[in-house]
């Protein structure tokens, strides 16, 4: 079973400026609840309560949302507004949150890496909180661990997206497809050349392993430590699965879509 799940949260979010300057851009509400609330409650649909947060500077924000603020506790306490944080108070009664800093930003390999001490020698996910991931049925991670411990290996997202925007992900190249697990025979980071038009998306399930090759990789695209070169290496060996989610991804990281995303869960009010 997977019982952690590891939050890369250190970036920038230079997207967002001058918002994020102050405000990680993990805290942007989509209506009243910040990005990564719902990340977190999609890894609680999971079975999983540890949640390993990597942050970097300006980033207190995240660890005070998921603690008491015993002020507007206070303030709000019998009023029509006390049960607004129902939700919030079910998270912090049913997990344990730790954290850890990225002092320098790296890349998303980096950071995972870093969630190294956090996690130990176990399987675990992770989630990039600014893809947000819907389902009126099981959430993307959900769907995941059942591939996981099926299979007891890496699995990552993915997705089918225009092939004039493969340059923006990491791209899989597949052998092999039954129903909506994918076995990938090679995959490469923001291609020139694509070999697919499979893009992974930010939901992985990862084995512990993957640690040890991130520290013998060298830095790749944009002088970053790329989560992808790593995987590669796992997928020359058989041992990470593509598996074409059940739901709809918003890329909250772009304004184009967190504003879909936004009416899209208005509309779900």
């Amino acid at each position: 079973m997977i019982k952690k799940c590891l939050f890369p949260a250190a970036g920038y979010g230079t997207r967002f400026l001058p918002a994020t300057k102050s405000l990680p851009k993990e805290m942007l509400p989509i209506i009243t609840k910040p990005l990564i609330h719902y990340g977190v409650e999609e890894a609680m649909e999971a079975g999983i309560r540890n949640m390993a947060i990597v942050t970097g500077r300006g980033k207190r924000a995240l660890e005070d949302y998921f603690d008491i603020s015993y002020e507007l506790e206070h303030q709000i306490k019998g009023s029509s507004k006390e049960p607004l944080l129902k939700e919030i108070r079910h998270i912090q009664n049913s997990c344990v949150f730790t954290y850890i800093r990225q002092k320098e930003m790296k890349g998303l390999g980096d950071a995972i890496l870093k969630g190294e001490p956090l996690i130990g020698q176990e399987p675990f996910a992770v989630i990039l909180a600014d893809d947000l991931c819907v389902n009126d049925n099981e959430g993307v991670i959900k769907q995941m661990t059942k591939v996981y411990n099926k299979y007891k290996c890496s699995v990552v997202a993915i997705m089918e997206v225009p092939q004039n925007e493969t340059h923006k992900y990491g791209i899989v190249k597949p052998y092999e497809q039954e129903g909506n697990i994918i076995k990938i025979a090679d995959m490469v980071e923001k291609p020139v050349d694509a070999p697919s038009n499979l893009a992974i998306i930010g939901r992985y399930i990862l084995t512990p392993d993957i640690f040890d090759i991130l520290r013998s990789i060298k830095a790749g695209v944009n002088g970053e430590l790329q989560i992808t070169d790593a995987l590669k290496i796992q997928a020359s060996e058989g041992r990470v699965l593509g598996y074409k989610f059940d739901g709809i991804r918003f890329d909250c990281g772009s304004i184009e879509g967190f504003v879909k995303a936004t009416n899209y869960m208005y509309k779900k009010l």
